[in-house]
């Protein structure tokens, strides 16, 4: 009597080897996508910081009615920082980066003007740790924002 099923001979089909591929490529991806550059990380961290910091700031200057500002600072002992200025010794907030390393630049002035006034002109602030940058806009009306992703500055 002949067996109803050939005998199946050893190893995988190409359909079987195609999927496996597929696989271990999405996996890949995957992982390769989800690594990133902890400095990247911490910039995008010290940028988010800084929008809320600069926001709070701005509503404070607004409701209070006084002229305040922020400026980069060198601070003391070459520590890198900023401060905000004119607003009341009660507003408290922070004067340093949370990372070591990271600098601030206001692009075609010395501050960005916080208040009161509602309309404040552009502003764009760069941030940068190593050779990431991060770059911080608003239009003057609008609150800031984190303009775009994360660029590698050119190195020297």
């Amino acid at each position: 009597m002949k067996p109803l099923l050939p005998a199946r001979r050893g190893g995988f089909t190409l359909i079987e080897l195609m999927v496996v591929v597929a696989l271990i490529a999405i996996a890949s991806a995957v992982v390769s996508l989800s690594l990133r550059d902890p400095d990247a990380t911490r910039l995008g961290r010290e940028g988010a910081r800084l929008v809320a910091l600069l926001e709070s700031a701005r509503t404070e200057a607004r409701s209070l009615g006084i002229a305040a500002s922020w400026q980069p600072d060198s601070g003391h002992d070459g520590v890198e920082g900023f401060r905000f200025i004119g607003l009341p010794p009660s507003s408290e907030l922070p004067d340093h980066w949370l990372n070591p390393g990271v600098t601030a630049e206001v692009q075609g002035a010395r501050a960005v003007p916080l208040g009161p006034e509602p309309l404040i002109g552009a502003q764009r602030i760069v941030l940068h740790l190593d050779r990431q940058s991060l770059t911080l806009t608003t239009d003057g009306l609008g609150p800031f924002v984190v303009d775009g992703e994360q660029a590698t500055a050119p190195a020297g």
